[in-house]
């Protein structure tokens, strides 16, 4: 060997070694690397299997309440002295003109009671007469509201040729959006009525519809979502003075807002058919000339935008 060789020797030692220690440090940050991937890939898998578990448990469970219509005035919420000063002064959603007609029964306790303005829509005529339901609580917190839109009413009834399209919007209080739930013109005699909605949730849009029984005997009707399955039923029962209506939702779509949504359509049913003559009549009526349309205030602000200039 040459004194040249031996001199370079010892540098290209160096060199592998050093790129050798490079080699195993690389292999370790590898390895460190894949182990970490595969255990976030199984923390994912569980997380997964978990959600996919909790959604199928979901859907073997249903919640299920009752609406029972009272028949007359004598009930707790409104029989004695005072009593509708003492309501009012629980809740300013509590008009003076408010009905409570039907409590809501979950679990065999009473969780709410289901009321309407009565002057507004027995004392009312013409344009001025609309349906305004509201929901509280047992202790009359306010939990929701229901309007009829006229003129929303209007405008689609007179579009429909002078089918009755019903429209409603419904403020629930823990919900930034207003829900419109609206009768279908769709609709051939003889077949079953569809009431639509929808609901935002993580700012994606949730369809549903009530679609009435045909076999149809006390008020029934199946929630369906958008993927056509029948997620929730209103089961009427045929033999009482008032009514009665068993209700159930489906576990994955139980959601508060809906189960109020469901709620306040459970106690429209009651005045559903006076709600299709009323507004066909005022199309009518408005078409033929016989009536100048107004639209109150408080059903004016629910059209107002909400970018205009305050």
């Amino acid at each position: 060997m040459t004194a040249s060789a031996q001199k370079k020797d010892p540098i290209e030692a160096g060199a592998n070694a050093a790129a050798a220690e490079a080699a195993r440090d690389t292999r370790e940050e590898i390895l460190e690397q894949s182990e970490a991937s595969k255990a976030a890939k199984t923390a994912v898998s569980k997380l997964e299997k978990g959600k996919a578990d909790a959604t199928s448990a979901a859907r073997k469970t249903w919640h299920d309440f009752q609406v029972e219509v009272w028949i007359t005035n004598f009930n707790s919420y409104e029989f004695g002295f005072w009593k509708r000063e003492r309501n009012r002064s629980k809740s300013r959603q509590f008009t003076t003109d408010m009905d409570i007609f039907a409590e809501v029964i979950e679990n065999g306790k009473r969780t709410g009671v289901l009321g309407y303005r009565k002057e507004l829509w027995k004392g009312a005529s013409g344009m001025d007469k609309r349906l305004v339901f509201k929901l509280f609580s047992e202790t009359l917190n306010w939990k929701a509201s229901m309007d009829m839109m006229l003129g929303r009413s209007m405008q689609q009834t007179l579009a429909a040729g002078g089918m009755p399209v019903m429209s409603y919007s419904i403020n629930t209080s823990p919900d930034d959006y207003i829900v419109y739930l609206e009768r279908s013109a769709h609709k051939w005699p003889l077949m079953p009525e569809n009431f639509s909605f929808f609901l935002m949730e993580g700012g994606e849009p949730k369809f549903y519809r009530f679609r009435r029984d045909f076999i149809n005997l006390g008020g029934d009707y199946t929630l369906i979502d958008q993927h056509g399955e029948h997620v929730g039923h209103i089961d009427g029962a045929v033999f009482t003075i008032g009514g009665r209506w068993r209700c159930k939702v489906r576990g994955d779509h139980a959601d508060p807002r809906l189960l109020m949504v469901m709620k306040l359509f459970t106690g429209m049913i009651v005045f559903n058919g006076g709600a299709r003559r009323h507004v066909k009549k005022l199309a009518r009526d408005i078409h033929d000339g016989r009536l100048k349309p107004d639209i109150q205030r408080q059903e004016a602000d629910l059209y107002m935008n909400p970018r205009r200039i305050r």
